[in-house]
């Protein structure tokens, strides 16, 4: 855990300037969280420029050497490769395609050490009973349950047509629970980079405070007003409606796609989320991720991300790619039919 003094200056200002996140964000973003069955205050959050900076302000106040953290993969790799440069040993809880990547909690509690500081994750892909089992584990253990959501509001329930959801993550039961959100995804509003940080520990949000006046001070003025303008009653329903609405539309089309070139490409369906995990293969054999989405870049202008090289450490998911397939319907029918004929020429 990073050592830092008060910044006397910005504390200073916090008194009496309107500093501590934008308060219009923080007094509004709450109503998207919920920990230990309550909904959380503004006193319980903090403002953030986007999910990326309230993760590595959370990593970086809470960890460093000596620590020892437990993280899902694979995942955002911000998320074990923090912690590995603060000094951090990382165990990589490892999904399994045979298990649909759906994490095992016995896997964890074999991957717990005495001086396990954390578990680390995203919420969107994890089974609500998978984890609320983790957080039984990290009460019983004393560890802090950190969770990624910025897809939270794609569940599966979202996702297949269900009546939707409360948007706010399900009562966990642990008070050193830590998420973090972002106003992108669910929202599709990652351009005025709001982030935030939500725990009702408040020695962790001390701490994670503190840190932030050394590098936040606060987000945009204008970015805040369009969050809270997103976030209010009025907005809000419409426009997460409309987002699974397309959520759902487009993860049919790739469902067809997959299904229909099954010889080729294979994936674990996703549940959750907005993007989804491919496998390609040419001659029964995987192919180069690496070389298929420059190849396929260059070839057709379809953007894939090789998994491999970005999420398997350019050791695992060989012949994988990610593909994300939430944007507008005719953009990604266009990448499909590309995609099709790419495959008709090069890899039947």
């Amino acid at each position: 855990m990073v050592q830092i003094k008060p910044f006397k200056v910005e504390e200073w200002m916090d008194k009496f300037e309107t500093t501590p996140g934008v308060v219009n964000v923080a007094e509004t973003c709450p109503s998207m969280t919920c920990l230990e069955g309550e909904r959380l205050s503004a006193e319980d959050v903090i403002i953030t420029q986007g999910a990326i900076g309230a993760n590595f302000l959370t990593l970086y106040t809470l960890l460093g050497p000596g620590d020892h953290v437990v993280c899902v993969y694979p995942t955002y790799q911000q998320l074990y490769d923090v912690p590995r440069s603060l000094g951090a040993d990382v165990s990589l809880w490892k999904l399994r395609t045979e298990d649909g990547f759906v994490p095992d909690v016995e896997e964890m509690e074999i991957l717990i050490k005495e001086n396990t500081k954390a578990h680390l994750g995203e919420r969107a892909p994890i089974p609500t009973n998978t984890l609320h089992s983790i957080a039984k584990v990290a009460q019983v253990r004393g560890i802090i349950l950190f969770s990624d959501e910025v897809y939270r509001l794609f569940s599966t329930a979202e996702l297949r047509g269900s009546a939707m959801c409360r948007h706010r993550q399900r009562h966990l039961g642990y008070k050193r629970t830590v998420v973090t959100g972002f106003m992108s995804k669910g929202f599709a509003l990652a351009g005025i980079r709001v982030g935030w940080v939500a725990t009702k520990d408040k020695t962790i949000l001390l701490d994670i405070a503190s840190a932030r006046d050394y590098n936040t001070i606060s987000v945009s003025q204008v970015d805040d007003q369009i969050a809270s303008y997103a976030l209010s009653p009025a907005v809000q329903e419409p426009l997460v409606a409309r987002n699974m609405a397309l959520a759902r539309t487009n993860a049919k089309l790739l469902k067809h796609f997959v299904d229909d070139h099954d010889s080729i490409c294979s994936w674990v369906e996703p549940k959750a989320g907005t993007t989804a995990f491919i496998q390609f293969k040419s001659n029964g054999e995987p192919v180069n991720d690496v070389d298929f989405c420059m190849d396929l870049l260059e070839k057709t202008k379809v953007f894939f991300c090789p998994g491999s090289h970005c999420f398997g450490d350019d050791q695992d998911f060989a012949g994988y790619v990610r593909v994300g397939y939430v944007c507008q319907t005719q953009v990604l029918e266009t990448g499909l039919k590309k995609l099709e004929g790419y495959i008709q020429s090069f890899l039947s």
